[in-house]
């Protein structure tokens, strides 16, 4: 499984299959004009090239050509098609959620963008290699070039398919979804370290709720520009402009959450200063038509679930591969507990409240995570054991009261449902011993 020191995987960059192709076949196009300004300045006998670099005349040039283009056309084609089985492979394993990854994949895209920018060189090289009567022109360093860049698409090849095997596996879909969440959560407690956040003291969080009724009696409204879900907010941004307008701004909506063109978005003190802040809260607030994991960990927690969900569904019925899930997203909750407290709210160099925002608590996490595994574990003891076990381990790491007091309502959920369930005995007594475990760690209300 991933470290947690690095963001998911190196490779993977923007979630398109065009993007990295055209530009490998516009640095094909480039690539070309040199070599073949090259060759022709050495057939005016401007220039001298090595003889090994000869291939013969246009006949032995042109039958080359058309060979490499033949290979080259029939596995790129092989490969698009690969491509499209693994997406739709992994829409039914794993979910549309999970779809992005395999599209941004980055030795997917360079496969394909190297075959492609291979097909056009190859292609140009044949056009220009011709005999008309006595004037004979056969870009010899073009057509080498060509040569080398065909057999490293198939080295690249040879990557991809071993690139594609390991992609369908479903514990390197967990590591990776895992690794995503970790970096997620070095970034929040970045983020954390550059604004000063309010103690999580009575004193405080009392202010706070002073700052959030003060904000909805007389607070001013932003609203949004556009239709979506919040991929992002730069905190700093709006904390430095709500410092030079000595004003208060209430986010409405936190990363992950969905918005709709002129909904409330932000509130701002005093009223008046609404219309000025309309442009920064639109520029601090990014809003686009896909969830990310930049600062939305509901996301990543959504994607483990979702692997969970279709697991244990009665169609592939992969109890394990369940399991796994249960174990990663009590482990993801332990760092996230460990990593910072979200007070939903910062001061400014004046020490008052500049900014609030809706914050994300661990309790609400949890129930995110278990609610729809431990619905879906109905008559399956192996799954309400591992929560039952998961949920102790949290227990005996995490004093958080409240995340507690959420363990604690899963632990009696879990065995609320399974003693509805007509287990056999032998079960049943594991299900009670490891649920008589999970109270004690929890403790008395």
């Amino acid at each position: 499984m991933p470290s947690r020191d690095h963001y998911g995987d190196v490779l993977q960059l923007h979630a398109d299959l065009w993007r990295v192709p055209f530009t490998m076949c516009l640095g094909a196009v480039a690539f070309f004009l040199v070599t073949v300004l090259i060759d022709r300045e050495a057939s005016r006998g401007a220039l001298y090239l090595p003889g090994w670099l000869s291939v013969g005349g246009p006949d032995d040039a042109r039958a080359i050509l058309g060979a490499m283009l033949g290979g080259v056309s029939t596995v790129l084609a092989l490969i698009f098609s690969v491509a499209l089985l693994v997406l739709s492979m992994a829409v039914t394993n794993f979910g549309p959620r999970i779809l992005y990854r395999f599209v941004s994949d980055g030795v997917t895209q360079a496969t394909i963008g190297l075959f492609l920018a291979s097909f056009v060189y190859t292609f140009l090289a044949f056009v220009v290699t011709r005999q008309q009567g006595n004037r004979i022109f056969v870009p010899q360093l073009t057509l080498m070039c060509g040569v080398a860049l065909v057999m490293a698409s198939f080295i690249v090849l040879v990557i991809f398919s071993h690139r594609i095997a390991m992609s369908i596996q479903t514990q390197n879909v967990v590591a990776h979804i895992v690794a995503d969440l970790d970096w997620a959560l070095a970034q929040m407690a970045a983020g954390a370290k550059r604004i000063t956040l309010i103690p999580p003291t009575p004193a405080a969080q009392a202010e706070r709720d002073a700052f959030v009724a003060r904000q909805d009696a007389e607070g001013g409204i932003v609203r949004a520009s556009r239709t979506g879900f919040i991929q992002e907010v730069r905190m700093q941004a709006l904390l430095r402009a709500a410092e030079q307008h000595d004003a208060g701004v209430r986010l409405l909506h936190r990363p992950g959450q969905f918005v709709m063109e002129g909904g409330a978005l932000a509130q701002v003190l005093p009223a008046t200063r609404a219309a000025d802040f309309g442009p920064v809260v639109e520029q601090g607030v990014r809003i686009g038509q896909q969830r990310t994991l930049k600062q939305d960990l509901e996301f990543g927690i959504a994607q483990l679930v979702e692997i969970a969900l279709r697991a244990l569904s009665p169609a592939i019925n992969d109890t394990f591969t369940g399991l796994t899930c249960v174990d990663w997203l009590g482990d993801e909750l332990r760092a996230f507990a460990l990593v910072t407290q979200d007070t939903g709210a910062c001061s400014g160099d004046s020490g008052s409240i500049r900014l609030a925002w809706p914050p994300l608590k661990l309790a609400r996490l949890t129930a995110s995570a278990f609610n729809q595994i431990r619905q879906a574990a109905t008559g399956n003891p192996a799954v309400s054991i591992r929560l039952l076990q998961v949920f102790a381990r949290l227990a005996e790491q995490v004093e958080d009261p409240p995340f507690r007091e959420a363990l604690r309502q899963q632990v009696e959920a879990v065995w609320e449902a399974v003693s509805a369930e007509a287990l056999v005995k032998s079960d049943r007594a594991d299900v009670e011993k490891t649920y008589r475990r999970a109270c004690d760690v929890l403790g008395p209300r």
